[in-house]
């Protein structure tokens, strides 16, 4: 669901702020993200802010499904020309699908008729695969992969940032608060044993924006924002950043968190209960330490799975994640102030 008054303010207030690359895809909240993007930057927004969509090559079975998903991108985001437009979540499969029905021509095409600035892609799969496809292709403008100092080697990784630098890519990264992970307070072993010891104080998110931006080769951090204060919180957070701002030791501490992450989890909650009279019934404290449990796991898609199986046998339907109303009563209440609603909806499509 997305709040659409709330969605274009917060949109808004964002590129007042000096905001200018905005990204969307057409899967996006069942198609809300688009529409919503082209309602906010119309009229004296237009100009202000570059956006950036995505193909869904997953969906496309044939030529003509191109220009019929494309002609309803650019209806949605009421625009006759997109600025960046990648071909979306790409693996080896879908690669190959992309060469099958010549989608790269399909968008050279485009891009002569003036209706696509510039070509890239999101990825998906290993770095194999990510130099198979920079190296298939001459032309391609931008990758964006999925890059937080948990996932330094996970999926294209440090390996596939640096070769898309050296190619002459621009890197967007995803995920760069591992889903909202990062900007969690952590567990107090983390806290205790990594931030407090150094000299410099940073929140949570800024620790692990600062990492990402630490990369010389990182072009834009994709962070994900549903507040007014996560806007700021980002924004002070990025006139702070700088390539090779970090120190040894800082990075160092980095190395320990990410050891630390994967023995205790994601989560700093301590089970208290505090928030287990939710008035819709849902089973907050149990519900978040199978998340951070499933979280523990990311390099394990197994094992994720067997935790999902364990949460669909142990959560009561109408106790689940995905009945939670965003109502915050929980948040007022957890001592360690944890934004159990964000929680909770990462559970909702993690875990369901």
């Amino acid at each position: 669901m997305v709040n659409m008054p709330e969605t274009l303010k917060l949109l808004r207030y964002a590129v007042d702020q000096g905001v200018n690359y905005v990204d969307t895809a057409y899967t996006y909240h069942d198609g809300l993200s688009e529409i919503a993007v082209g309602k906010a930057l119309k009229g004296k927004y237009r100009n202000r802010a570059k956006i950036a969509t995505k193909m869904p090559v997953f969906y496309i079975k044939s030529k003509n499904d191109l220009d019929n998903v494309f002609l309803e991108q650019l209806q949605r985001l009421n625009r006759d020309f997109i600025d960046f437009y990648m071909f979306h979540s790409l693996t080896k499969d879908l690669w190959k699908k992309i060469l099958d029905l010549q989608m790269l021509e399909w968008a050279e095409q485009k891009i002569a008729k003036g209706k696509i600035g510039y070509l890239g892609f999101s990825f998906h799969d290993e770095f194999e695969v990510f130099k198979e496809i920079i190296d298939g292709y001459d032309n391609w403008t931008l990758s964006q992969i999925q890059y937080n100092y948990l996932d330094e080697n996970y999926q294209a990784g440090k390996r596939g940032l640096q070769y898309a630098a050296s190619k002459g890519l621009a890197v967007s990264i995803m995920e760069p608060l591992a889903g909202g992970l990062l900007a969690v307070n952590p567990p107090s072993e983390i806290q205790e044993q990594c931030w407090n010891k150094a000299e410099k104080k940073r929140s949570a998110s800024e620790w692990a924006l600062s990492w990402v931006w630490n990369h010389p080769e990182v072009s834009v951090a994709l962070s994900g924002m549903n507040a007014e204060k996560q806007v700021k919180e980002n924004l002070l957070s990025a006139g702070h950043s700088a390539a090779n701002m970090l120190t040894s030791t800082e990075l160092e501490l980095f190395s320990k968190a990410r050891e630390l992450f994967q023995e205790v989890g994601y989560i700093g909650c301590t089970g208290c209960r505090y928030c287990g009279h939710c008035q819709q019934n849902i089973d907050i404290p149990s519900i978040l330490a199978l998340l951070n449990e499933y979280s523990s796991k990311r390099r394990f898609p197994e094992k994720q799975e067997e935790i999902k199986k364990k949460y669909a046998q142990t959560i009561a339907v109408n106790q689940r994640a995905s009945h939670c109303l965003q109502c915050g009563q929980c948040e007022e209440v957890c001592p360690q102030h944890l934004p159990i609603r964000r929680l909770l909806y990462e559970a909702s499509t993690s875990l369901e």
